[in-house]
């Protein structure tokens, strides 16, 4: 098992290094091949020496060789946290079905996350990619009862698509669309209870940069990386949550 996970987290860093191609490039329809990777200030290309995932950063002590520019710690964390998390779901969910379901899970999560960061923008492209994809993978791993996804999908929508008309724009289309795809992984009780962490941690995360000024308090912040943090704990974590929840009224009772 613990080749299998090293295996795995392997896979991830690899993964994670093209995740954030695809995170940067799909929305400015740009090409995944051409040009080939290279450095965004000077454009020169990298070599095998410098596209290593993490430990790349860490030797080129986060500067590009060629021109010696700063280069965004984003890349890095990205590779660390997709081999870490690929790792962490084979341990937890084992060999099954259910780990092709995790992988997915994770693999969108990250992608939106660059794209996000970058951008405030998570592209039609990626979600439209993955849904058939994660729609294929509840056929194979359905949840319990199988119809709980597709609920959860319709609800995650319509409570997102609703916060958007009352806050006029508020939300962003993206964050509606990526709840879709949310609900029909994590069922309904854990689509909504990624919806209220999320905006917790949004919340945190403003607060946090208001505190330092270093946003105004008209300045949008992504959302993404909140609704990820949130997806992502609930998903490996709901069930526990929700118990120890419940838990701890009947004992204040």
């Amino acid at each position: 098992m613990l080749l299998m996970v090293f295996f795995m987290a392997m896979i991830g860093a690899i993964l994670g290094s093209f995740f954030n191609v695809v995170g940067l490039r799909v929305p400015k329809n740009e090409s995944m091949i051409i040009p080939p990777s290279h450095c965004p200030s000077c454009e020169h290309r990298l070599s095998a020496l410098d596209l290593v995932p993490v430990f790349s950063y860490g030797l080129l002590r986060g500067k590009c060789r060629a021109c010696g520019i700063r280069i965004s710690p984003i890349y890095a964390l990205v590779e660390a946290a997709t081999a870490l998390l690929f790792a962490f779901a084979t341990w937890h969910i084992g060999w099954t079905w259910e780990l092709i379901v995790a992988l997915l899970f994770i693999s969108l999560l990250m992608i939106i996350t660059v794209s996000d960061i970058n951008y405030m923008l998570i592209p039609d492209k990626v979600l439209l990619f993955f849904l058939p994809l994660l729609i294929i993978g509840r056929i194979i791993s359905p949840l319990t009862p199988w119809w709980d996804g597709v609920l959860g999908a319709v609800i995650g929508f319509l409570i997102l698509w609703f916060i958007a008309i009352v806050s006029k724009g508020g939300m962003g289309g993206g964050d509606i669309k990526l709840f879709f795809l949310l609900g029909l992984v994590l069922g309904t009780m854990n689509t909504l209870l990624t919806l209220f962490f999320a905006a917790l941690l949004g919340l945190v995360f403003g607060g946090v940069l208001l505190i330092t000024r270093k946003q105004g308090r008209k300045t949008p912040i992504p959302f993404g990386p909140a609704i990820v943090i949130a997806a992502l704990v609930v998903y490996f974590y709901g069930i526990e949550i929700m118990a120890a929840y419940l838990n701890f009224f009947q004992w204040i009772e």
